[in-house]
């Protein structure tokens, strides 16, 4: 099994953390990875997008002018989509976008990739994450203290929805702070922000767990 280092809020070592066996082995396909990412893209669009086909464009009951000895095109709506202030043609509606994904898949595709983040070496175990008020310098410190301050994208994930700490960070534009899957089911502790998706490991260039986060991981994810 292996073994990580857990640091305190100021840099320091504060112990070691050891990885259960199948958080540090598991392996899913290509195919896996690309079906969770694709889903978890797709599920985030709204699929409001809406533009007017040609019974639901008001007006152009009346010929503009008449079928024939005119030397033009005939024509039976000035709503037609070729002319100004017409419908659209091939008018785009609302749709749904999702995409289902076997929760097994999802889970082996989000634990490979921080499988990968853990190889190679990008995650950064901290004891706890916490502040006494919400302050944006005191965050601030907190990544320069570990190194991360200049670091273009940092995936934040704390062991549950905590106002202050999330007021801290979101003032950051490259953080982003997501929480631990719950760990009753049904059990709704991720408020305001969501448990970290296999897209937020993905493109974070460093990634900050807290160790009750990290132990929430594999009670609920790598059983």
């Amino acid at each position: 099994m292996a073994e990580v280092t857990i640091k305190r809020k100021d840099g320091q070592d504060a112990g070691t953390y050891t990885l259960s066996e199948k958080l540090a082995n598991v392996a899913a396909s290509h195919t896996t990875l690309h079906r969770t990412i694709v889903a978890e893209e797709a599920n985030a669009r709204q699929g409001t997008q809406k533009t007017k086909g040609r019974p639901e464009v008001r007006g152009g009951g009346r010929k503009p002018y008449k079928q024939k000895k005119t030397g033009r095109a005939r024509q039976g709506s000035t709503r037609s989509p070729h002319y100004a202030h017409g419908a659209m043609a091939l008018a785009i509606t609302p749709r749904d976008y999702t995409k289902k994904v076997n929760k097994r898949e999802r889970r082996a595709a989000i634990l490979t990739i921080l499988g990968a983040q853990f190889d190679a070496g990008n995650v950064s175990v901290i004891d706890a994450i916490s502040f006494a008020e919400p302050k944006t310098k005191e965050a601030l410190a907190f990544l320069t203290a570990i190194g991360l301050a200049d670091t273009r994208r940092v995936l934040v994930v704390l062991p549950g929805y905590d106002e202050v700490t999330y007021k801290s960070f979101r003032n950051l534009p490259n953080v982003v702070v997501r929480t631990a899957p719950a760990s009753v089911k049904g059990e709704e502790e991720a408020v305001k922000t969501q448990a970290f998706s296999a897209r937020d490991l993905l493109v974070a260039h460093k990634v900050v767990i807290a160790q009750e986060a990290l132990a929430k991981i594999e009670e609920v994810w790598a059983k």
